[in-house]
């Protein structure tokens, strides 16, 4: 099992939510973050944070590749500041209603 983990844009959350749907993914959460972005101007340093989103998704391993791709492709603007996908491996999993584990909780 794969944790992905997408920081995105708040602007293009619709367009990353159909395509996870298209791939029958429809549990996910959502949580407002902020991200860091530098500026250089000359010898002055600043630093900005922006509202970025972070999406938790669980996934079954046979899934991961094709969840990061629609997420990459439906949260690319081609500018800066377009966010990163973060894919770790998931040991365990427990869905509390039912005491399901593993792949079967997902």
């Amino acid at each position: 099992m794969k944790l992905v983990i997408a920081i995105i844009k708040p602007s293009r959350l619709e367009e990353v939510r159909q395509a996870l749907n298209s791939l029958d993914v429809h549990g996910m959460t959502v949580t407002e973050v902020k991200g860091h972005s530098e500026i250089y101007r000359g010898t002055e340093y600043a630093v900005h944070f922006l509202p970025k989103l972070k999406i938790e998704i669980a996934v079954d391993d046979a899934q991961s590749d094709a969840i990061v791709s629609a997420i990459r492709e439906s949260a690319q603007t081609g500018r800066i500041g377009d966010g990163k996908i973060f894919v770790l491996d998931l040991l365990a999993v427990t869905r509390i209603r039912t005491g399901e584990t593993g792949a079967a909780a997902l």
